[in-house]
């Protein structure tokens, strides 16, 4: 474990150097500014390059990886969209006097990265951070309605659904006929396929590129979300999502 600790320390070390240098350095310098020895150094960097963490030039130097830019980038892109969904979810859990929820996608899961719950507790209702099957939430769904068919194959490869109530959708063929009409309608539901009693309504946020970066839902019991009463809830559902998107540079 101690040497398992040391090597990531070491590689940490070395993309340190590497970024503090401003510039493509090469092998010595870095063992230099690093104190390794070059095997050392070498051994990390042929990782680091195979991971497209750090680049090497052809006259033998290294820079920074598009991999690295590519992390800090969607972290930051994170950061952005969290400062400023947030006065959205809150206008919208106060309007519908629902809880509401920022997520993203993360391979077949979804992650909550922000909760609005202003009027009441939520008792059992996502928290911040914690994971859900994609495939059985409505800002899951609206994520992977957004992915390629490339994408979207690669992701449910060998996919197991696990079937947590009668209203789950557990067929792949299915379940993709049910994304089509996502994509289309801009929006999805989970009707108590997840849990019983339980529902939540979804929309995506896309950015300036025009990539779904996150997905906007409003949740709560059958008795708060009656039949009656979703058509105008999936409506500012979407209508919050579209002026989030345009807040993160999105032109419809």
């Amino acid at each position: 474990m101690e040497d398992n600790v040391r090597s990531i320390d070491r590689t940490l070390d070395i993309l340190e150097a590497i970024a503090a240098s401003g510039q493509s350095v090469g092998l010595s310098q870095i063992a230099r500014d690093t104190g390794m020895s070059k095997s050392t150094v070498h051994r990390l960097l042929a990782t680091l390059c195979a991971r497209q963490y750090v680049d090497k030039n052809p006259e033998g130097s290294y820079g920074i990886g598009y991999k690295l830019m590519e992390l800090v980038s969607h972290h930051i892109n994170q950061i952005d969209i969290l400062t400023e969904a947030r006065p959205f979810l809150n206008s919208l859990s106060r309007e519908l006097s629902l809880t509401t929820h920022l997520g993203i996608l993360d391979g077949t899961d979804v992650i909550y990265i922000e909760k609005m719950d202003i009027i009441k507790p939520a008792g059992g209702y996502a928290q911040i951070g914690q994971r859900s099957p994609a495939y059985c939430s409505s800002i899951g769904k609206c994520l992977l309605a957004c992915l390629s068919g490339k994408e979207l194959e690669e992701a449910l490869y060998g996919y197991k659904f696990e079937k947590h109530t009668c209203n789950t959708i557990t067929n792949a063929s299915e379940f993709k006929r049910y994304l089509k009409v996502v994509r289309k309608q801009g929006w999805a539901i989970d009707n108590e396929e997840f849990e019983i009693g339980h529902r939540c309504v979804g929309a995506p946020v896309f950015d300036y590129r025009g990539s779904a970066i996150a997905a906007v839902s409003a949740s709560g019991s059958t008795r708060e979300m009656p039949d009656g009463e979703l058509e105008s809830i999936i409506k500012r559902v979407v209508e919050t999502a579209s002026l989030l998107s345009r807040k993160m540079g999105y032109a419809e």
